[in-house]
């Protein structure tokens, strides 16, 4: 209890549920991946015929969601009304955008990711290609169909430039968080930070950009 009513403590434990949630993040991009092999039906059936192992995993991970999205809030709240708005203009110009938007871009793919849900995995938007009552779904045309429609390609894109605005400074601040960083490393951590990112973002981007370049059809 002494951790959640420390300062040091929160940003903690924000910061460890936040690398969780990098992790799934490198888990999900592998899942997506089996599209350019053809597997993607046959990944998606698999993880269909372990539903205690799967809604475990979603248990845990809407946890530790509901963690991040609550101490990110919560200390953005303390920091503003720690900060004296006379600094605010100094500490702008040393802080970044994606810094300074951490809140506001942590939102955007949270709203993003209840509608991915309610498209993928609900399946109750209207975009959603599947047939009701079948015992295996077509993911692989699910995908397809819906990332032919340029809107929602265009949608995901966007998710996916908060999400990278979003690691930028959290991975870099994480490191600090944890006291892993110096002086010279600093610079090194949020390069570093920026490059795993945008290649999470591209990675993730490819799969709607082949998609609509018509590199895969059903």
């Amino acid at each position: 209890m002494r951790i959640l009513n420390s300062s040091v403590g929160r940003k903690l434990l924000m910061s460890i549920s936040g690398q969780l949630l990098i992790i799934f993040i490198l888990i999900h991009l592998a899942g997506n991946s089996t599209i350019y092999f053809g597997w993607i039906n046959a990944y998606a059936e698999h993880l269909h015929s372990l539903p205690p192992v799967v809604w475990a995993f979603r248990a845990a991970m809407l946890f530790v969601v509901g963690v991040h999205i609550c101490y990110g809030v919560v200390l953005t709240l303390e920091n503003k009304k720690a900060n004296p708005t006379v600094y605010a203009v100094k500490r702008q110009l040393k802080a970044s955008f994606a810094g300074e938007n951490m809140i506001w871009t942590g939102l955007l793919i949270a709203a993003f990711v209840i509608y991915h849900l309610l498209q993928f995995t609900v399946k109750v938007t209207p975009d959603v290609a599947w047939t009701a009552g079948v015992a295996v779904v077509d993911v692989y045309k699910m995908v397809v169909t819906s990332f032919s429609n340029g809107l929602i390609s265009v949608i995901y894109a966007a998710a996916l430039l908060m999400l990278f605005l979003h690691l930028s400074h959290g991975i870099p601040s994480f490191l600090q968080t944890m006291g892993w960083n110096s002086e010279k490393t600093i610079p090194v951590f949020g390069t570093a930070g920026k490059v795993i990112a945008a290649v999470l973002m591209l990675a993730y981007v490819s799969i709607p950009a082949v998609i609509l370049a018509g590199l895969l059809k059903l």
